[in-house]
């Protein structure tokens, strides 16, 4: 099923997983996909390593994740340093597996650029569209992508890739409500009309938040401060801290009838079966 008929029919939740390296074994999340099988959880996305380093595993938990538990999956695809030849024959393996959601990615810039096909997610989009029937999503920042000069530059960059046909929007993480709901007022004044899913990740340790900021440099509100303050020594604490603040989060979100709620869980789905048991009744009103 397409992720955006998903989403014409209802909030969705869903939470992301990353697949082994390629050298690693499969166990680990064998056993995440068990603890998540029964979850209200709509569709799984499956990220793709840096410079495509996980690929063949991204391709092969997409396929276990659909055909043996039933669960819808979007199946990330970066272009960066990537031939049209290969993006091809991936999209070819995809069809053939009936994996039809992609999130299209740019992905991270290596040291060395090999290949210069793509620059931009906007080129992989019209490609993916053009040799199959997929439903295509693609990444935004609420705070702004950290490349982008300005709010305005950002805001026309989404708006090409709706125009090229992207389907639906999937955000970054982000820590205070305020600024996904001025996003969406951006959105609005700027007539891109699509589906928005609003990207939540609890925070549930120190170093783990210190990553957070290093990468995605999203507003740290004086709320969140606190409870790190408070906290950062004591990680059960720390952690029940964390997963009550991403629960006030989605609470208020779904109170402001977002699209979707997408939960980037790091393979731990305890923490998702946490939230989801604090907002089953709420989803189901």
């Amino acid at each position: 099923m397409k992720i955006k008929d998903i989403l014409d029919n209802r909030q969705s939740f869903s939470v992301e997983l990353f697949p082994p390296k390629k050298t690693d074994s499969f166990d680990n999340i064998i056993n995440t996909l068990d603890n998540l099988n029964g979850l209200d959880i709509d569709f799984v996305s499956v990220t793709y390593g840096a410079g495509g380093s996980s690929r063949d595993n991204t391709v092969k938990l997409s396929k276990k994740i659909k055909s043996e538990y039933n669960l819808e999956v979007i199946t990330h695809l970066t272009c960066i340093n990537s031939k049209k030849d290969e993006i091809a024959s991936l999209l070819d393996e995809m069809k053939e597996n009936n994996l039809e959601n992609i999130l299209a990615l740019r992905g991270d810039i290596p040291s060395e650029v090999i290949y210069d096909d793509y620059k931009y997610a906007s080129d992989l989009i019209p490609e993916i569209k053009s040799l199959g029937d997929f439903c295509v999503g693609a990444a935004c920042y609420p705070e702004k992508h950290p490349e982008a000069p300005s709010n305005v530059y950002d805001i026309k960059k989404l708006k090409q890739k709706t125009a090229l046909g992207c389907d639906f929007l999937i955000s970054q993480l982000f820590l205070d409500n305020t600024m996904f709901f001025n996003f969406q007022e951006r959105l609005e004044l700027a007539d891109v009309n699509t589906k928005v899913l609003a990207g939540i990740m609890p925070v549930i340790n120190k170093a783990q938040f210190e990553r957070i900021i290093q990468l995605s440099g999203c507003n740290v509100p004086p709320k969140f401060k606190k409870i790190l303050e408070k906290y950062e020594h004591n990680p059960s604490a720390l952690k029940d801290a964390g997963i009550a603040y991403a629960i006030d989060q989605i609470i208020d979100l779904m109170c402001h009838d977002v699209d979707g709620i997408h939960l980037y869980i790091m393979n731990k789905p305890e923490n998702a079966k946490r939230i989801l048991d604090n907002i089953t009744g709420l989803r189901n009103a």
